[in-house]
């Protein structure tokens, strides 16, 4: 599929705005393994192919396995995720398809087991971000399949 835009390009104040954010929640003290983690998950909801390449490679360069990368999509019939990310990743799927009936008590009371206050603002907020990076990078059509593990690592500043 053919980029429709280098978004990037375009608005760069704009992105450094989300890079901000990209930044904090890269920084927040929640561990590295368990972001990529519910990246991907949110990348395979909303179908974001530039963002499965990405975040299956960081994942890879931080040490996840194959194994729980396949079986991602069906983390609730496998026993290989921890109850922590068990909880991190049906607080994803509840944020990324919210309009679906808001977040439940339920998926509330369990990822607050697993997560302080200041851990799940910060979790809700890499999920914020990755589905506003799932929506840029579809409308746009970023191609998937250049990215190379850690590539976005250090934010860009504008110069707009």
């Amino acid at each position: 599929m053919k980029a429709r835009l280098d978004f990037t390009r375009v608005s760069p104040k704009a992105v450094n705005a989300m890079y901000g954010l990209q930044a904090y929640v890269n920084n927040c003290g929640l561990e590295p393994k368990l972001l990529e983690l519910v990246k991907m998950r949110a990348s395979q909801i909303n179908g974001c192919a530039y963002c499965l390449d990405m975040h299956s490679k960081d994942a890879r360069a931080a040490g996840e396995t194959e194994q729980r990368l396949y079986l991602l999509d069906a983390w609730r019939e496998v026993a290989l995720y921890s109850e922590r990310e068990r909880a991190a990743l049906e607080w994803t799927e509840a944020l990324t398809n919210i309009a679906e009936g808001h977040e439940p008590d339920d998926v509330y009371a369990a990822v607050r087991e697993h997560f302080s206050e200041e851990e799940l603002v910060n979790l809700s907020l890499a999920l914020v971000a990755i589905n506003g990076w799932n929506r840029l990078s579809i409308a746009f059509r970023a191609e998937a399949g250049k990215y190379q593990p850690g590539m976005h690592a250090r934010p860009k500043t504008a110069t707009a």
